[in-house]
Parts: structure tokens; C-alpha cells; sequence
């Protein structure tokens, strides 16, 4: 019989992977801050806690999906968080912290006798939901090891580091080379839609040559020459993952010249367009500037 597992954080890429876990067999006690993140899993295999500490108290590994580094250390390290928990012996982080959060939180639960593995995760909402992840794994070999085998239901374990943080550090290096493949993308579709390119010609070239990527292959075609722009990602996260990523590169002095100017893009889009709308609608930003939409065929009507 699967031991249960604490699960805490059920937003848009945690309720997919806690979802995955319980399809996988597994029985979970999960928290969440609302409601209705909580209403989701109603008639599942899960006990409902009150609170992240009494996560603590039922499970003895305990995975968090959490928006930001704050929210991750009120969890993990304040008092009557998890680090006050009677059961809890392994922390796993899915979140997108950073490695100076992930370092602080690991001190912290070092000091309560809880083992960390770092290990942020990619591959979308879409790859949560059928256990298609990428998860960056860091943390002491034996810790990493003993919960592989829990988190290879997710997806492909990558172990890279032997430290937590390690793998905050690749996830954010992945996370700024997403961003800008999205924010050029952007911009060239509506240079070509505004020199009168049609932007479906456009894509299926592109994907033939040299500068296919990401963007140009899934997110594009999906969800913005649809104009649904639901790729389950908001615009405000991306802005953090890519500003984390600068803060680190800041502390180890290696300058992102590139990734700065994207950074700007990102926040004129969040301030634009909006915080909570999806990453794809990063496309809006420049096309209000041009005056023209990158509209496929496979759009809906005016």
C-alpha cells in the first residue's frame, strides 16, 4: 500500500500534478488557501487539511506547488508551517522560488530534521495532466533517491545539482530562454502580419528553418492564430521567473543584457494587458503598439 503524501498548492500547474498523483494511485492530504481549489478534488482520494502544518502533522513527504517566494517560506519555514510538523521528514518544492529562497528554506528545515529536494518542474499545464514533466532535481543523493520514484509519476527526473537551489538555477535559466523566445516571436509575427505576411504562411516556414522554436511550434499556432490565448500561464508569473532570473544573475555579477530587454517587454505586457491573463497574449502588447492582430485562419470571426 502507497504511503500518503502531503500535497500543498492546487493552482494551475499544482492542481494538474496533485491530480496526476491521485491517478497514479496515491492517496494525498492537500491544502490550499481557496475554496474552490479545493472543491476540485471533492469525491477524490484525499483528506482536506486545515492547514499546512496539519500537512505536516499526516504526511511524511510533502510536495509544494506555491506562486511565489514568499508564499513558499510562510509555508515551509514560519511558525505553524511545516517546519512545526510531527510527521514530515522530506520537503519537495515544485515551485519557481529561486535559489536564494530554495537555500533559505532548506536551512531553515535542515535545522527541524527535514530533508529538501529542490525540484522545479517544466513542461506545462498539459504535460502536468499526463505526467509528461521535466523535474529538475537537487538535494542531498540519498533525499533525491528516496523520492524519485514518487515524483518519476510526474514525468522525467533530471537530478542536477546536489544541493537545493540547483535546480531553481536551471529552472530559471529555462524559464528566461521561454520568455524570450515568446517575446521575439511576438514581435516578428506582427512585423510579418503588419508588412502583409499572412501569419499561418508565416508559422509553417518558420517551423522549417532555422528559426523555429517553442513559440513558433506550439504556443503560437495553438493559442494565438486561435486568439484563444489560454496556454495556462500567466503573465505575472513569467514576469517574476524572469525577474528571479535576473536577481541571480545580479548576485553572481554575470551580465543578461538580453534578458533585461525582455524583462521590460514582460512588464509592459502585465501592465498592458494584464497580470492574469495568459503568456501568449504577450503578442497584444505589440500588436496595440502596430495596429495590426496576428489572426490565423483558425480563428473565430470578428
Amino acid at each position: 500500500m502507497k504511503e500518503v503524501v502531503g500535497f500543498i498548492g492546487l493552482g494551475s500547474m499544482g492542481g494538474p500534478i496533485a491530480s496526476r498523483l491521485l491517478d497514479t494511485g496515491h492517496e494525498l492530504v492537500i491544502y490550499d488557501t481557496r475554496p474552490e481549489a479545493l472543491a476540485r478534488f471533492e469525491g477524490r482520494n484525499v483528506t482536506v487539511a486545515d492547514s499546512a502544518r496539519q500537512v505536516a502533522d499526516r504526511a511524511r513527504i510533502v510536495l509544494v506547488s506555491l506562486p511565489t517566494p514568499d508564499v513558499v517560506r510562510k509555508v515551509a519555514t514560519e511558525p505553524g508551517g511545516l517546519c512545526d510538523g510531527e510527521k514530515i521528514k522530506i520537503y519537495v518544492d515544485l515551485s519557481t522560488t529561486g535559489p536564494k529562497t530554495s537555500e533559505e528554506v532548506a536551512q531553515r528545515l535542515a535545522r527541524a530534521g527535514i530533508g529538501v529536494v529542490d525540484a522545479p518542474v517544466t513542461g506545462g499545464v498539459a504535460g502536468a495532466a499526463i505526467g509528461k514533466l521535466v523535474l529538475m532535481a537537487a538535494g542531498a543523493e540519498t533525499v533525491v533517491a528516496e523520492v524519485t520514484p514518487l515524483l518519476a509519476n510526474l514525468g522525467q527526473v533530471e537530478i542536477v545539482g546536489d544541493k537545493p537551489g540547483m535546480g531553481q538555477s536551471l529552472k530559471l535559466i529555462n524559464n528566461v530562454l521561454s520568455a524570450t523566445h515568446m517575446a521575439i516571436t511576438a514581435e516578428a509575427m506582427v512585423l510579418g502580419v503588419k508588412a502583409g505576411l499572412d501569419p499561418d504562411t508565416m508559422l509553417k516556414v518558420l517551423n522549417k528553418g532555422s528559426g523555429r522554436n517553442t513559440s513558433t511550434e506550439e504556443r503560437f499556432p495553438k493559442f494565438v492564430l486561435t486568439r484563444s490565448f489560454d496556454n495556462g500561464f500567466a503573465n505575472a508569473l513569467m514576469r517574476k521567473d524572469v525577474k528571479l532570473c535576473l536577481e541571480m544573475a545580479e548576485t553572481l555579477q554575470v551580465p543578461l543584457w538580453v534578458a533585461t530587454a525582455v524583462d521590460r517587454l514582460w512588464m509592459q505586457t502585465v501592465l498592458q494587458v494584464g497580470p492574469n491573463e495568459n503568456t501568449t497574449t504577450i503578442v497584444k502588447t505589440i500588436e496595440q503598439w502596430a495596429g495590426v492582430e496576428v489572426r490565423g485562419k483558425a480563428a473565430p470571426a470578428h
